[in-house]
């Protein structure tokens, strides 16, 4: 049987079983008169701490910042990796990039003369795992991505993987410009001046507005804030005066990512206002989630984009700052209003959250990720045996091939360069500054082991040794 006609039957089945019973026999999600909405907020490259809520003095956020209030705020919450793609994927799918063998970006940096050659990932979401988009089309939702996909050429877009509407998503990562003409194929231009995180707010409010009276699924994944740092020429100023009061310090002050950073929380409230005009914001589900840390890199005309302290490094690296990320999570009913929890939690988690509140059944074989439903309604704790991440992969923001694992406070990295281990405590130690592996070596071979298990169980792809190795040039990008 081949991959499509194989979907169609499981979606042929997943929606018999879901007419046959109700919700409560399906899931643990509280009851309803009428579907779940469901709105997937996916921000660019936020870090850690670039909201209000998240300790930021620089970055003004009051919309997402109330969101939280109304919501659950996690604190331990993790991309599934250091990049875009694989954690894109990850969240659509709820398995890891390792098992999915998309461990980067579509494209990918090369480093032709490195010590490892990278293996040949997959470059694009597989088509023979379901989305959340497919597996909620049988229980009658409609589904839209509007914003960045980067999960694959034209030919592999969303409408491919259960999408009924795709807007501005193709297989960049970027866009040309936040400033119209977009230069996006999926994007019709405008006729005027406009900025592209308010066109593609209008375009979330068109859709929410088209559908309001059947159950929606409205995945908002935002160009913004990656690269190019293009803020809104009247957002400006205001940020200019700030960096100037905070100049010599570490902390936020990049006046042009702290005005993208304004525009995305404007236009969360303006999505958030509609779905109350609508009168369907209490029967729609809330999450905002950003796909791998802040980038560091002096990559904007202000220097570094932005910081992740107190958290180590940004995106691109493997630790803290590059996978440690906003998430919150606003369900009308269920979630207790500031709730804020420690839980550790990553990308993968998403889609059988998701899915459990609509009450569909899972149509995947496997699914790594673990729902939130019982944390949310302050039921029971999740019970997790770790987090993993694998990364085969050079990155210019320092990540060079790597595993890790964290197991509640300890955190092990291994780097397959040299088969260097590092291992933190980040209860103690969230900067990873104290590398615990000899002090601790029953912890470290305890975890080693834990995560080499891992990767042989979801076939994770390794690098191998590169012919081409020149000490020389071992550290030269040529993309």
């Amino acid at each position: 049987m081949c991959a499509n006609l194989q979907r169609l039957v499981v979606l042929a089945i997943a929606g018999l079983l879901t007419i046959g019973c109700s919700a409560s026999e399906i899931s643990n999600a509280p009851a309803a008169e009428a579907p779940w909405n469901i709105v997937l907020v996916v921000v660019d490259d936020l870090g850690w701490t670039d909201l209000g809520v998240m300790g930021s003095k620089f970055y003004e956020t009051p919309n997402i910042d109330q969101l939280a209030e109304a919501g659950m705020r996690f604190t331990d919450a993790y991309a599934a990796t250091t990049v875009c793609s694989p954690t894109r994927a990850s969240i659509l799918t709820g398995q890891y990039p390792a098992r999915l063998q998309v461990t980067d970006w579509i494209h990918g940096h090369v480093r032709p003369w490195a010590k490892l050659q990278v293996p040949d990932w997959t470059h694009q979401l597989p088509v023979n795992t379901f989305t959340i988009a497919e597996a909620l089309r049988p229980a009658g939702y409609i589904s839209a991505s509007i914003g960045k996909w980067h999960l694959g050429d034209e030919a592999l877009g969303p409408e491919m993987h259960g999408f009924d509407l795709n807007v501005a998503g193709d297989h960049r990562g970027q866009p040309p410009s936040y400033h119209a003409p977009y230069g996006i194929p999926t994007l019709d231009e405008p006729n005027e001046q406009e900025y592209l995180t308010d066109r593609l707010t209008d375009e979330a409010i068109a859709f929410v507005s088209d559908n309001s009276d059947r159950p929606f699924f409205l995945f908002l994944p935002y160009y913004t804030v990656h690269t190019p740092i293009e803020p809104e020429d009247t957002r400006l100023s205001k940020y200019e005066a700030k960096a100037e009061a905070v100049k010599g310090e570490w902390a936020h002050r990049n006046p042009g990512y702290a005005a993208m950073i304004e525009s995305l929380d404007d236009n969360v409230g303006r999505l958030l206002k509609k779905l109350d005009e609508l009168a369907i914001a209490d029967q729609t589900v809330v999450i905002f989630a950003s796909d791998n840390g802040g980038l560091v890199l002096p990559s904007s005309p202000w220097g570094p984009v932005t910081s992740n302290w107190p958290l180590r490094s940004g995106k691109g690296s493997a630790y803290e700052g590059g996978v440690r990320v906003p998430l919150i999570v606003h369900w009308p009913g269920a979630t207790v209003a500031g709730a804020v929890d420690g839980t550790e939690v990553i990308s993968a988690d998403i889609y059988p959250t998701i899915l459990e509140i609509a009450g569909v059944v899972d149509p995947n074989e496997t699914t790594d990720g673990l729902s939130l439903v019982s944390t949310l309604r302050g039921e029971s704790p999740l019970v997790r045996d770790a987090l993993y991440w694998h990364y085969p992969h050079y990155h210019p923001g320092g990540a060079s091939p790597y595993g890790a694992v964290r197991v509640g406070r300890y955190k092990l990295i291994e780097y397959f360069e040299d088969m260097r281990v590092e291992l933190y405590d980040l209860d103690e130690d969230i900067g990873e500054f104290i590398n615990l592996a000899s002090t601790l070596p029953e912890q470290t071979v305890r975890l080693l082991e834990m995560l080499h298990a891992w990767q042989s169980e979801v076939g994770a792809q390794m690098p191998t040794e590169n012919p081409d190795y020149d000490p020389a040039r071992a550290l030269n990008f040529t993309r």
